[in-house]
C-alpha cells in the first residue's frame, strides 16, 4: 500500500556514501544513524537542500476505510510543504504508528489531519525541535565553527564580491561549454586554463575586486572543488526552473543513449511540455550515466531520476527513443514496461534518430546492399587514406570541371561548380550516407583515376590489390544497381530527414510527410523499376560499365568462372523480385513499424485540431474518439462536457481574426493563452495539450550529445560525472542558465556545505 514517510533500516556498514546517489523515495531510505558519523550532517543537509519528496502529479490510490474510499490529497503538501513526504513504497510491519512518521509511515486518511496537526504539535514539540535543529544546521551563522571564527563586515562583504566574481565566470564557461582548468595554473603560467584566465581578465577590469585585502586563509574561491559546486549550483536551479514550468501537468519523456568520448554509456533525458503560455518546449534535465543499456537497466535509472526530482509516471503521455532493439522491444523493451505502468504513454518513434542511417541499416539486410556498403567502406580507405590520394581526387575533378565548362556540358555562374570532396559517412552525421552517394556519382571519373594511380604506384601490394578489385566492383553492373538504388531511396526520404531535425516541426506536418514518404516508396516498389533501369543503363554508357542483358540466367559472384554459379532464373528476375522488391519492401515494413495501429489513429484523429484554412478539417466526433485515448484524464462527466464545449470552442475561434492565420496546432495553444480561451474551454485546452506533447518529431536529444562532445573531449575525457552532467544542461539550456541570478546561486552555494567564509 502507498503512503508517505517511511524508513528502511540498512543491514549494511557505517561506510561513506555518494551524496549525489542518495534515495530520494521515503521508502528506500535508512536512517541517518545508520550512515558514518562524519557524512551524518552532509546527508542532512544534502536532504535538505533537495526538499520533500512529494510527487504531486501522482495518481494517489484509494482505500476504503469504513465504507467510504479515501486518499490522500495533494494540497496537503501546500498546508505541510516543508516536512510532509509522499511514498510509493511497498510497506511492511506495523502501519499504525501515527506519532513515528519517520518509522512507519500514515495511511489513515479520513484522520490525516487531525494526525497531521497532532504531530506537528506546540512550539516545544519533538517535530518543531526537529525542524529548528535542521534551519540551524543550514544556517552557516548558527555553526559552531562559525562562531568561533566570527567574521567582521568588512570580511563577509569581500568574501561575496569574490563569489559573485567566481559565479560570473563559471557561468561564461559554461553557456560556452568551455573547460575550466589549465595544464599549468601557477600565477607565472601562460596556460592557466579558461576559468583563471577569465578571472585575471575580470580583476584587471573591476578595481573594487582587485584591492580587496588578502583572503583569510586564502579563501579565494578559486579553487577546482569551488568551481564545481556553482557548476552544480546552476544545474540545481536550471532544472528546478524546468520542473517549476511543467508543475503538475502532462509531458512526454525522450530518451537517447550513446557513448561519449571515455567510452562510458551516457542517457540523455529530455521532456516535452506545453508551458503556461501554451509553447510546446523541449527541455534537457540530465544525462545519467548508465553500465548497460539493457531496459531494465534503462527503467531503473529513469526511475531513480523521476524520484529524485518529483516526477510521476503517471503524468506521462508520450515517449520517444532511438529506435535501438534494447528500447523498443514490444514486449521486453522499455516502451513495454512503462507501458505496463501507464497505458496513456504512447510511444512515437523519434523519427529524428538519424533517419538515413536507419534506411541504411534495414537495406544493410539484404546481402547485396551489404556488400555494395562493404565497398563503400574499404573504397573511401583507398581514396581518402592519405592527403596526396586526396589532393589528386581534387585535381582531377578540378581538371574534368574545367573541361565540361569548356565543352559547354557545365553551366557557370554564381555558387555553381564548387570544390567537392569524397566524405565519408558516418553514423553521427545526419544525411551523410547520401552525400555519400551523391559525390560518388558526381566524382565517378576522378574516383576511378585515383584507384588506377594507387593499382600502379602504391608501395603496398595490399593495397594494390584492394585497388584492383575496387576497380573491378565499381566496372560492374551490380554495384551501378545499388548504387542507383540506394540513391533513389535515399533520396525519397531526404526530405522527411530533414524537416524532422527542425526545432519548430509541427506535429501535423511531420504526420502528413510520413504518409507522404511511405506513400512514395510505395510507389516506387509498385512503378519504379523500369524508370531506376533506364538510369542504371545511362549510366553505364556514360562510364563505358558493360550493360547486363536482363534476359539472360543470372550467374552469381564477380571472381573467377570455377566459384561462379548459374541459377535457373534471369537477370530480371533476380535483380527485380530478389534485389528491388524485397529491399523496397524492407523500407516499407520499416516504416509500418515505426506507427503502430494504435499510434496511426491517434496521429490521425489529431488532425481535427488543424487551424488551416478556418479550421476545415474539424469534426467534433473525431476529437471525442481522440479523448477515449486518454482515461487518466477525462472522466465520463469531462467528456459529455467537453463535447457541449467543443459546439462552443468552434464557433468561438472561426469568428476571432486571432486564429484567422494559424500554420499549426503549435500556434492554435499560444493563441488561445493569449485570448484566454483556454479558460473558457478548459477540456478541449486539456485534449489539445495532450496532442502537442506526442514526441513525433525532434531532434532535441540527438543535440544534446552534440554538446557532451564539446563538453568531455579527448582532452577533457577524466572529466567526473557529476560535473559533466552540470557542464552539459547549463550548456543546452542557456536561456534558462541566464535567468538563474548570482545571489539564488550563492544561498545554495553557502547552504551546500560548511564554508570556511562567511556571507
Amino acid at each position: 500500500m502507498e503512503g508517505f514517510f517511511k524508513r528502511k533500516e540498512s543491514s549494511s556498514g557505517p561506510n561513506m556514501v555518494d551524496l549525489d546517489k542518495l534515495p530520494w523515495d521515503p521508502a528506500d531510505r535508512i536512517r541517518i544513524l545508520d550512515y558514518h558519523p562524519d557524512q551524518r550532517d552532509e546527508i542532512r543537509r544534502k536532504y535538505w537542500l533537495n526538499g520533500p519528496c512529494q510527487p504531486r502529479g501522482h495518481n494517489f490510490p484509494t482505500k476504503l476505510i469504513g465504507k467510504k474510499k479515501r486518499r490522500f490529497v495533494k494540497t496537503w503538501f501546500d498546508d505541510y510543504g516543508k516536512w510532509l513526504e509522499y511514498s510509493s513504497g511497498n510497506y511492511v510491519g506495523n502501519q499504525g504508528g501515527r506519532d513515528v512518521f519517520s518509522q512507519q509511515g500514515c495511511h489513515a486518511w479520513n484522520k490525516a489531519i487531525d494526525t497531521f496537526e497532532t504531530h506537528v504539535g506546540d512550539v516545544n514539540s519533538a517535530h518543531n525541535k526537529a525542524l529548528k535543529k535542521c534551519e540551524d544546521l543550514i544556517n552557516q551563522n548558527q555553526s559552531i565553527a562559525t562562531n568561533f571564527h566570527k567574521q567582521d563586515d568588512i570580511t563577509k562583504k569581500a568574501n561575496r564580491i569574490r563569489l559573485n566574481a567566481t559565479i560570473n565566470d563559471c557561468r561564461l564557461l559554461l553557456k560556452n561549454a568551455l573547460s575550466f582548468c589549465g595544464h599549468d595554473e601557477s600565477k607565472k603560467s601562460l596556460c592557466k586554463g579558461n576559468f583563471l584566465e577569465i578571472m585575471d581578465l575580470i580583476m584587471l577590469h573591476d578595481k573594487e575586486l582587485r584591492e580587496l585585502p588578502k583572503a583569510a586563509g586564502n579563501n579565494q574561491y578559486l579553487s577546482p572543488s569551488i568551481q564545481k559546486d556553482i557548476a552544480n549550483c546552476f544545474e540545481e536551479e536550471v532544472v528546478s526552473s524546468i520542473l517549476k514550468e511543467i508543475g503538475d501537468d502532462v509531458f512526454s519523456l525522450l530518451v537517447d543513449e550513446s557513448s561519449d568520448v571515455s567510452k562510458k554509456e551516457q542517457m540523455a533525458i529530455v521532456l516535452r511540455y506545453v508551458d503556461a503560455h501554451g509553447l510546446v518546449k523541449e527541455r534537457f534535465v540530465g544525462l545519467v550515466h548508465v553500465m548497460e543499456t539493457s531496459s531494465l537497466a534503462l527503467k531503473y535509472a529513469i526511475d531513480t531520476f523521476f524520484a529524485k526530482y518529483g516526477l510521476s509516471l503517471k503524468r506521462l503521455r508520450g515517449q520517444g527513443y532511438d529506435g535501438a532493439n534494447n528500447m523498443r522491444g514490444e514486449f521486453n523493451g522499455l516502451k513495454a514496461k512503462i507501458l505496463e505502468e501507464n497505458s496513456s504513454a504512447y510511444y512515437v518513434h523519434c523519427f529524428a534518430h538519424q533517419l538515413q542511417l536507419v534506411v541504411v541499416t534495414v537495406a544493410r539486410k539484404h546481402l547485396g546492399v551489404v556488400n555494395f556498403f562493404d565497398n563503400l567502406s574499404i573504397l573511401m580507405n583507398i581514396v581518402c587514406s592519405s592527403c596526396k590520394r586526396t589532393d589528386i581526387l581534387r585535381y582531377n575533378e578540378k581538371e574534368r570541371v574545367e573541361k565540361e565548362i569548356g565543352s559547354g556540358i557545365l553551366e557557370t555562374g554564381s555558387g555553381l561548380n564548387q570544390e567537392l570532396s569524397f566524405i565519408r559517412p558516418g553514423d553521427t552525421r545526419w544525411n551523410s550516407h547520401y552525400k555519400t552517394l551523391i559525390r560518388l556519382v558526381d566524382m565517378f571519373p576522378s574516383i576511378i583515376r585515383v584507384l588506377e594511380y594507387v593499382k600502379k604506384e602504391c608501395n603496398n601490394p595490399s593495397t594494390q590489390n584492394q585497388a584492383f578489385k575496387m576497380i573491378g566492383f565499381l566496372s560492374s553492373f551490380e554495384f551501378a544497381f545499388y548504387l542507383h538504388l540506394m540513391l533513389h531511396i535515399l533520396g525519397l526520404t531526404d526530405i522527411l530527414s530533414r524537416a524532422l531535425q527542425r526545432k519548430d516541426q509541427d506535429i501535423l506536418e511531420a504526420v502528413l510527410l510520413v504518409e507522404t514518404t511511405k506513400g512514395k516508396l510505395q510507389e516506387f516498389r509498385e512503378r519504379g523499376f523500369d524508370p531506376l533501369l533506364e538510369k542504371i543503363h545511362l549510366f553505364c554508357e556514360k562510364h563505358n560499365i558493360e550493360i547486363m542483358d536482363m534476359t539472360e540466367n543470372y550467374i552469381s559472384g564477380g571472381g573467377p568462372r570455377a566459384k561462379r554459379q548459374r541459377y535457373d532464373m534471369t537477370n530480371q528476375h533476380y535483380y527485380k523480385f530478389d534485389c528491388f522488391n524485397t529491399v523496397v519492401d524492407m523500407e516499407i515494413q520499416e516504416f509500418g513499424d515505426r506507427f503502430t495501429e494504435i499510434n496511426t489513429k491517434l496521429l490521425q484523429n489529431m488532425t481535427a485540431f488543424n487551424p488551416f484554412d478556418s479550421f476545415s478539417k474539424f469534426d467534433a466526433s473525431i476529437l471525442m474518439r481522440l479523448c477515449e485515448f486518454y482515461p487518466y484524464d477525462f472522466d465520463n462527466g469531462e467528456k459529455v462536457v467537453l463535447a457541449h464545449q467543443l459546439d462552443l470552442y468552434i464557433d468561438s475561434v472561426r469568428k476571432d481574426e486571432h486564429f484567422s492565420n494559424l500554420s499549426g496546432i503549435a500556434d492554435l495553444a499560444r493563441v488561445m493563452v493569449e485570448t484566454r480561451k483556454h479558460i473558457s474551454f478548459p477540456l478541449v485546452y486539456r485534449l489539445l495539450k495532450l496532442t502537442l506533447v506526442l514526441p513525433v518529431a525532434t531532434a532535441t536529444v540527438e543535440r544534446c550529445f552534440s554538446a557532451v562532445k564539446i563538453v568531455k573531449t579527448n582532452l577533457r575525457n577524466r572529466i567526473g560525472e557529476d560535473f559533466l552532467n552540470a557542464c552539459v544542461v547549463c550548456a543546452v539550456e542557456k536561456e534558462a542558465l541566464e535567468s538563474v541570478t548570482n545571489e539564488v546561486v550563492i544561498d545554495r552555494f553557502q547552504k551546500m556545505k560548511s564554508r570556511r567564509g562567511q556571507l
